[in-house]
């Protein structure tokens, strides 16, 4: 708990310097605000713009959730056949690295096209760019499980479902959960791109909008509070990953218990 706390408190000092010297470089040196604004300036923006900067924090927090987890989900899923099919990891890995090695920001004009001007290309850039560290992660999580730990486990019965949520899920998780963490900061990335692009509400439209029409207090308004939100996001990962471990460790309990 007290190295918790140490660990908490550096970071925050860590933080605090920053801010600081970011002040006082821009006074001493005379930046114009339209080239470079203090941290003062910027939250004063913040406080001066909140109502308008949440209005659209609710279509990026969207966008960055919903394309998560349809990447999780559809990650998961091609990541268990891939892990338990040679013939399936065979055809979809050159897939999954042209995928990823495709620009997005090149398709999102295409996704305009397709899906109109919304949410949709926006939660569908998110899920694409945070597909591929979940599939390969998962699918190396999956194939790493202990296969005497199976064979044992099925010596004393258990069916394959008993075998996939008791050996065969839980043994990945921190592989998976490693993804995650991943995943969902390039979501953040995704959901600004396709905002950039196609959309007229949230903090990427935010960003866009004050970076034309030179209100670099404001662009740095929606940039800080997009990064608290990605902030929070990556700890509700966090949180969730320190819940799952504590269910793996019971259930890593059970084969030796029986």
């Amino acid at each position: 708990m007290i190295k918790a706390i140490s660990r908490v408190s550096s970071q925050i000092a860590v933080f605090v310097l920053f801010f600081v010297a970011w002040e006082v470089a821009v006074d001493l040196l005379h930046i114009k605000p339209v080239i470079l604004p203090s941290p003062t300036q910027i939250f004063e923006s913040i406080i001066k713009n909140w109502p308008y900067l949440m209005k659209h924090s609710g279509p990026t927090a969207f966008a960055i959730g919903a394309g998560f987890l349809f990447a999780a989900i559809a990650g998961f899923i091609i990541a268990v056949g891939i892990a338990y099919s040679r013939w399936i990891s065979e055809v979809t890995y050159p897939f999954l690295v042209a995928a990823q090695v495709l620009p997005k920001i090149a398709l999102a004009p295409l996704f305009l096209i397709w899906f109109g001007f919304g949410v949709t290309p926006k939660v569908v850039i998110a899920a694409l760019i945070a597909f591929f560290p979940i599939v390969t992660n998962t699918a190396r999580g999956l194939q790493s499980v202990d296969v005497e730990l199976i064979q044992y486990m099925k010596s004393l019965g258990a069916n394959w479902m008993e075998i996939f949520f008791k050996i065969s899920l839980p043994w990945p998780l921190p592989y998976i959960f490693a993804s995650f963490k991943i995943a969902i900061t390039l979501a953040v990335v995704g959901a600004v791109v396709g905002e950039f692009v196609a959309s007229d509400t949230g903090l990427g439209y935010v960003i866009s909008y004050a970076n034309i029409s030179l209100d670099t207090e404001l662009m740095f308004a929606g940039i800080f509070v997009l990064s608290a939100i990605g902030v929070l996001f990556f700890l509700a990962v966090v949180l969730a990953e320190h819940m799952m471990m504590k269910w793996q460790a019971a259930i890593e309990e059970t084969p030796q218990t029986a």
